[in-house]
């Protein structure tokens, strides 16, 4: 089915608005843990995210019944130099076939009961309209972004537009009752870009932050890394600047995932990470938002170089350690159905007081 969206929210606008979740929420959902008549802390990360969502959706009383994933799929131009094992033209197909269920992370939607929704951010070309009429949402920016070796990515101007596409997607699908959101993205090169943007927001050299993405030699790894060398050094991405940072060496499905973790934010609901890239898209909301960190869960920890930095960075830890690299959302729909047993756990189980169970006592030295 299609789906339209309007773009009621700018930029400056929704990045005044956002506030750290309430942590009395999180109080109170910790609180009905420690109810619960088994052991304290016994399921571990899963009860910490659930009192994190909490805070998100501002209420003790978690919902997770709404699922949707956003992916936003774009080209990015660094592929002329060498460094993905596939074509551009791959990024097309693709996208086409998330609205067809003929892709990894919709056919684990399906199971799932995540309702999916592939944005054309800047994918290099056009798609016909019965895609549209099946789902596939029509945002193009650009034909995707510019070679960043040769040339900054994009201009700012554009950076900022596709991270309102993301922004008011996130709120569109809030309005409609959607009550937690998974990201993913398609985009041939777009390990490159990410790779680069993560490089300069941690600081860390670009061997470190570079692996292979969906598959390279060493030659192709060289080249790669040569490529990130060459624009960072030639645009110069001022790390205090996340918009400046994404608009030289970024890509337009990032952006519009940036978009997604802001709009979350803005609207009290939590949006899982997947992979590195979405990783990137959320450290980079984080350093335009502080405060939206708090609507931020990890799914998994992806088996890129820089998968485990990207969540120190943000202070999170993953539910899901699987050597999963395959984006699209993938790792976050995964998790979704972890989460989903947790909350279960937290709205039927008894309480001590319930089943006549003595209380256990928090024995942990503090």
């Amino acid at each position: 089915m299609a789906f339209d969206f309007a773009l009621k929210y700018n930029l400056t606008e929704a990045l005044a608005q956002i506030k750290p979740a309430p942590e009395e929420v999180a109080a109170a959902a910790r609180a009905r843990w420690n109810s619960l008549a088994k052991p304290l802390y016994s399921l571990g990360l899963l009860e910490e995210d659930i009192c994190r969502i909490a805070a998100a959706q501002g209420t003790d009383k978690v919902k997770l019944d709404k699922p949707g994933l956003i992916i936003m799929c774009a080209d990015n131009g660094v592929v002329a130099e060498g460094v993905s094992q596939v074509g551009q033209e791959v990024t097309s197909t693709v996208t086409a076939n998330f609205v067809q269920q003929a892709t990894s992370v919709a056919i684990m939607s399906a199971r799932a009961g995540v309702d999916i929704f592939p944005v054309d951010i800047g994918v290099n070309n056009d798609f016909p309209a019965e895609l549209q009429a099946k789902g596939l949402i029509n945002r193009k920016i650009a034909y995707g972004t510019k070679n960043m070796v040769q040339e900054p990515a994009m201009m700012e101007a554009e950076a900022v537009q596709a991270i309102e596409v993301g922004l008011n997607l996130a709120a569109a699908l809030a309005e409609q009752g959607y009550n937690i959101l998974a990201t993913g993205e398609m985009g041939i090169g777009n390990t490159t870009s990410s790779s680069a943007i993560l490089s300069v927001l941690l600081n860390e050299p670009v061997e470190k932050m570079t692996g292979i993405g969906s598959g390279l030699t060493r030659a192709g790894i060289k080249r790669k890394q040569q490529a990130i060398a060459t624009a960072i050094a030639k645009h110069r991405p001022d790390a205090q600047k996340p918009l400046d940072v994404l608009a030289k060496v970024g890509g337009l499905d990032i952006a519009g995932l940036v978009g997604v973790f802001l709009g979350g934010a803005l609207c009290g609901v939590p949006v899982l990470i997947d992979g590195v890239i979405s990783g990137a898209a959320a450290l980079l909301a984080q350093r335009l938002c502080p405060a939206a960190a708090d609507y931020m869960v990890a799914s998994h920890c992806s088996k890129e170089p820089s998968g485990q930095l990207i969540l120190q960075a943000l202070g999170l830890r993953p539910v899901i350690l699987a050597d999963m690299c395959l984006g699209e959302g993938t790792g976050a729909v995964a998790v979704l159905p972890v989460l989903q047993l947790a909350l279960s756990v937290y709205d039927e189980m008894g309480t001590f007081q319930e089943t006549n169970i003595e209380d256990y006592n928090d024995l942990v030295e503090k």
